[in-house]
């Protein structure tokens, strides 16, 4: 056979078995990873991409943000089950993830989660009772502060005007300082970063915010993420993330630390 002709064929049969090659070679899976609707969709892809660009460095495997456009969307997702493989999810949600669609509570935030009533109105000693009928401003339901502030009035007719238009806690304190409402449901973390508020009350706690793995999420990739998430606080890249967050790193969760929260989401509409 003529040289050029067996030279031509040898590249041919490499063609071949590098197309086989890579035929055989594994895809890398793409991961949903779901946030609570804490700030608007474009917000959100600015807070959390430090965090997916992280674990995708971290586990090589790829993620991909979905952040809803508010809690009605949230809820109703969580409610039909939409399929994401990674969720993070305050106690209530978190609970509720688990004992209806199994998902595991691989990491939370190490510090426990409680919000605070603010106000920077004189209540002269009234408490709570000050802001009956006066506009308090929260995130929507069922998120935990709205949660836990309808706890705080638990007769029907002795209610404030709880106005959830928030885009984000931080827009909920600011609406008390421009004179939009009379008070705001903040996680006390960051009430503890406006000390010329005045706390009216604070609520229980509760264990903090959890990243969960839905349960046809591989073992393997479920433990690559978990030990991502208990490194995080050492990547100096992410300190930004973790004080936006108000949190100093993950540890790792137990299916306990959020048993009977889901309790929390009682009376709101579709939970069953």
């Amino acid at each position: 056979m003529p040289q050029h002709r067996q030279a031509s064929r040898k590249r041919m049969l490499r063609g071949v078995i590098c197309a086989l090659g890579l035929a055989a070679a594994p895809a890398w899976a793409d991961y949903s990873f779901v946030v609570e609707p804490i700030y608007s969709p474009q917000k959100a892809s600015e807070v959390y991409k430090p965090l997916i660009d992280y674990l995708s460095k971290a586990t090589g495997e790829k993620f991909t943000l979905v952040a809803p456009r508010n809690y009605h969307f949230y809820w109703r997702d969580l409610r039909a089950n939409e399929k994401y493989d990674f969720a993070l999810d305050e106690a209530h949600l978190a609970d509720y993830r688990k004992s209806r669609f199994q998902f595991v509570p691989l990491v939370r935030t190490a510090e426990s989660q409680s919000y605070t009533l603010v106000t920077n109105v004189d209540l002269q000693g009234k408490n709570l009772d000050a802001l009956i009928g006066r506009k308090i401003v929260c995130m929507g339901a069922p998120s935990l502060g709205y949660a836990l502030l309808l706890g705080f009035y638990p007769n029907p007719i002795q209610q404030p005007n709880i106005e959830s238009s928030a885009a984000s806690w931080r827009d909920a304190v600011e609406a008390v300082f421009a004179g939009e409402a009379e008070a705001a449901m903040v996680p006390t973390w960051l009430k503890d970063q406006y000390p010329n508020l005045t706390p009216v009350k604070t609520s229980a706690e509760f264990a903090g915010a959890a990243v969960s793995a839905a349960p046809g999420v591989p073992e393997a990739t479920r433990t690559k993420v978990a030990q991502a998430l208990l490194k995080l606080d050492q990547d100096p890249a992410l300190s930004n993330l973790l004080l936006e967050l108000g949190i100093s790193k993950f540890v790792a969760a137990s299916p306990d630390d959020y048993k009977g929260a889901e309790a929390m989401l009682k009376g709101f509409y579709g939970y069953e």
